[in-house]
């Protein structure tokens, strides 16, 4: 994907872009090509792949919720960046937490946030289940891409969702992760309330993004440390 190919899919997505935005996303495109040299940030280094798979694939988010009505988003596990500064670019009025475990990675975002003159975007290095504690029932949105597991995110991620926030991640075919997690939601307080699934544009692999509603209160001993999530995950208690 080309940046007109680019510019001419996130029309059809009904995103607005601007030149700002653009030259903005070539900064970050050449900085992370530059960095990837010295860090391993991503295996996607050419500029076709790079506006498809990290810039097009972070905006597809916008197909289950409309980011204009949203005031706080964490992207856990960001990596380099991808959706968190991507949804910053493009929709300015939200208030965006980037959460890693990989400190090259922060060094490497604290660089991208200078060089693109971002504001109101906060980094924090830590892993997620002890950040959760800190961010329990507080963001409206909380998103993550090409992260763990499903049965780990849910339960690290929803703890930290407003009741009547989202939590949406960006993850590949997950049809047997879906019905395997259906009967933990209830235990985190929450719903599977729609799913889509499509074909990325010209190179046609599969993506699917589920929208989990909070929906009531959580017992504070969610998420529990990350050696209990992994050897006992809630799909395998009986309930």
């Amino acid at each position: 994907m080309n940046k007109d190919e680019f510019v001419i899919e996130l029309k059809k997505l009904n995103i607005k872009v601007n030149d700002g935005m653009l030259e903005k996303l070539e900064k970050y495109k050449n900085l992370l090509i530059e960095e990837n040299k010295h860090y391993n940030l991503t295996s996607i280094t050419l500029d076709k792949q790079i506006y498809l798979k990290h810039f097009y694939d972070s905006l597809t988010i916008i197909k289950q919720i409309d980011l204009n009505k949203i005031k706080t988003v964490l992207d856990v596990g960001t990596g380099a960046g991808f959706p968190g500064i991507i949804l910053k670019i493009f929709f300015p009025n939200l208030k965006v937490f980037l959460l890693d475990a990989n400190n090259k990675k922060i060094y490497f975002l604290n660089l991208v946030i200078k060089k693109l003159d971002l504001n109101d975007i906060y980094l924090f290095h830590e892993r997620c289940e002890i950040f959760a504690h800190r961010y329990l029932n507080y963001f409206d949105l909380v998103t993550s891409r090409a992260v763990s597991s499903l049965d780990n995110l849910l339960e690290m991620c929803l703890p930290m969702v407003k009741i009547n926030g989202y939590f949406i991640p960006l993850k590949g075919d997950i049809e047997k992760e879906l019905r395997e997690n259906e009967k933990v939601l209830p235990l985190l307080g929450s719903k599977l309330e729609s799913v889509i699934k499509f074909l990325l544009p010209i190179e046609k692999s599969i993506r699917t993004i589920p929208k989990f509603k909070r929906i009531k209160k959580i017992k504070n001993i969610y998420p529990r440390s990350y050696d209990k999530i992994k050897k006992n995950p809630l799909k395998k208690i009986k309930i």
